[in-house]
């Protein structure tokens, strides 16, 4: 039987088609709407938060170096500059793909074991893609062998930057200091941000004391970058401001003429002009070149100079600690004559020792057959021990220790380079705490003569001479003597005035004549000075021990090693009427201070004579 085929609903299929495609079409719409929503959402609502991260996504912002200040001795002598150098510098990056590299690029040019520590420990203070210095101060050679290899090292690139360079070598170490590279725990310390492109600062010395002026303020270069982090161009650029110049007090030709003198020698000299309180000359022999700590020491390099043991790098001038021997002897002999406890025409007559009543030590004078009549002026001309033996007795360790304290022993005398030690001012309490012994009369009798626990540095002594030089109106010792802001502006420092020393006029009067007989009597301790001597000066001879005699054992240098020898001091200014220089030479078991210090007024003097404008 034949099926019957039923017929289509057209009606029905387009009904159903035309629904189909109105629920496509709207559900189209609502994407569509859905889709210019979000892009309105991001486009104009998010546009700005957007737009910053895509900023931060391709641009950086570079910091740039600030042109570290120069250094100039008083005249305008250049002693601390900025020589061009190159340098290989590569992006930072992880530390396994450094090594990688570094070992790659060792085959070409040569790096060093202590070149790739310090790399090491500058990556760890980078972030990624900053520049690290490999290595510093290539030679033309391995600039053009690297050239020729560039294309091998993506990231590693050669920069030109300004390396300090100190033109006199160890001529003023002991100064200026030098710069080195940040260790971790001093960028801790340091302003991050105004660090972000140096790798030196101050060590030591006025590069230290004044880094803050000396650095500068860093500037910053905002870039795009590619997606390897190289810069494609240069956005906007803030300039740095450079570091101030600094114009110290020294005098490079009377720290050459001081240099020089002590050359063969180890100690220190110390020059002051008492009617400011500038320091003209500060030298420690031996010294180190400082521009070797700048291009970066090799542990050997460092263990031969620790290994020296003449140590170059103690700071004598600051740090040396030295008993004062008899220059003490015009500081106590004024304190006597302001407290009246002894008159200038007063007299002793020396037998060559003093005998505490009811002691059986014997404390001797050098001479050992005595001075005879002693009055205060021959005592410090002569250096009479047994005079002062007395003198100290009648002053006692209280009215002793006051009156250094006055003329600034014990203390820091504020030097403005840091590093200096206080020195010693020994007391009956410093004894007991320190060594839990009870002071004894023998012991005031050392303090006397600069002998036993007093202590002071080259620096103390010769700021205590110029104020006694000033006649009481002592001044801070100071470096700084202009700043040179970048715009040229001058800044000038001003004297630092102490207190006054109250004391009769009379009695400076009567100290500074005693000590002119030190080199103008032909029993002086210096009489041999006064050779062809042009001006007046006024100093005092003294003698430190490095080691006890025993009683009764007579010192015979002759029979020492040198190790063992006896310290030189002394202590000098001139001209008498208006001093315009005081200075402090020590020599380490040797005779030769003296000497010095008559080589370096000479030259000081000479030089003010001819252009006293300086």
């Amino acid at each position: 039987m034949k099926k019957h085929n039923t017929l289509k609903n057209h009606a029905q299929e387009v009904r159903l088609f035309y629904q189909r495609t109105l629920f496509i079409g709207g559900v189209l719409i609502f994407l569509v709407l859905c889709l210019v929503a979000r892009l309105f959402w991001l486009q104009i609502i998010q546009n700005r938060f957007y737009l910053t991260l895509s900023q931060q996504n391709h641009i950086s912002f570079l910091p740039i170096e600030p042109k570290r200040g120069l250094i100039y001795d008083r005249n305008g002598m250049l002693i601390a500059e900025n020589t061009p150098v190159f340098n290989l510098e590569v992006m930072a990056g992880r530390k396994k793909q450094m090594l990688n590299l570094i070992d790659e690029i060792s085959k070409i040019i040569p790096i060093s074991q202590t070149e790739k520590e310090l790399f090491l420990k500058q990556l760890k203070q980078k972030r990624l893609y900053q520049e690290v210095t490999l290595k510093i101060k290539l030679t033309e050679e391995e600039l053009a062998t690297f050239y020729v290899n560039q294309f091998r090292f993506p990231g590693v690139s050669v920069k030109a930057r300004l390396s300090r360079h100190y033109p006199e070598g160890p001529l003023f170490s002991p100064v200026l200091g030098y710069v080195g590279r940040i260790n971790e725990h001093e960028l801790k310390q340091l302003d991050a941000s105004n660090y972000a492109a140096s790798d030196y600062m101050g060590k030591l010395g006025i590069e230290k004391f004044y880094e803050f002026l000396l650095h500068g303020r860093v500037g910053y270069q905002q870039v795009e970058v590619d997606a390897s982090g190289h810069v494609v161009r240069v956005l906007q650029r803030i300039l740095p401001v450079s570091g101030e110049n600094l114009f110290l007090s020294i005098d490079s030709h009377l720290q050459h003429v001081a240099y020089d003198a002590l050359k063969g020698e180890v100690g220190a000299v110390v020059a002051i002009d008492p009617q400011n309180g500038q320091v003209l000359a500060l030298v420690s022999y031996p010294a180190y070149d400082p521009n070797l700590f700048v291009a970066g020491l090799t542990n050997q390099q460092y263990q031969d100079i620790q290994a020296d043991p003449t140590q170059p790098l103690y700071n004598r001038a600051l740090r040396g600690q030295y008993s004062m021997g008899s220059t003490i002897k015009p500081f106590l002999a004024l304190a006597a004559l302001d407290e009246g406890i002894i008159a200038a025409e007063d007299k002793i007559y020396d037998v060559g020792y003093y005998q505490i009543k009811g002691n059986q030590h014997i404390y001797h004078d050098w001479k050992r057959t005595g001075h005879g009549v002693v009055d205060l002026k021959r005592a410090i001309a002569e250096s009479c021990d047994t005079y002062f033996y007395q003198l100290s007795m009648k002053l006692g360790i209280e009215r002793i220790d006051n009156t250094l304290w006055d003329f600034g022993f014990g203390d820091l005398t504020q030097l403005d380079v840091g590093e200096e030690v206080s020195g010693l001012v020994a007391s009956p309490s410093w004894k007991k705490k320190r060594l839990g012994q009870a002071w004894f009369p023998g012991d005031t009798l050392n303090a006397g003569i600069g002998q036993g626990y007093m202590l002071a540095t080259p620096v103390q002594l010769a700021h205590a001479t110029a104020t006694l030089a000033a006649k009481g109106q002592g001044y801070l010792p100071t470096l700084l003597l202009l700043r040179q802001q970048e715009s040229g502006r001058l800044l000038r420092t001003l004297p630092r005035k102490e207190e006054v020393i109250e004391i009769e006029p009379s009695h400076w009067q009567t100290i500074h004549l005693a000590m002119q007989q030190v080199i103008a009597s032909p029993a002086g301790t210096a009489h041999y000075l006064n050779r062809g001597l042009k001006y007046s000066m006024a100093g005092k001879t003294g003698t430190a021990q490095v080691f006890s005699l025993k009683q009764n054992q007579k010192y015979n240098a002759a029979m020492l090693p040198k190790e063992l020898r006896d310290n030189k001091i002394f202590i000098a200014f001139a001209p008498i009427d208006q001093p315009k220089i005081a200075v402090a030479v020590v020599t380490e078991h040797s005779l030769k201070a003296t000497l010095i210090a008559r080589t370096v007024m000479d030259a000081y003097l000479e030089e003010q004579a001819n252009h006293p404008a300086n």
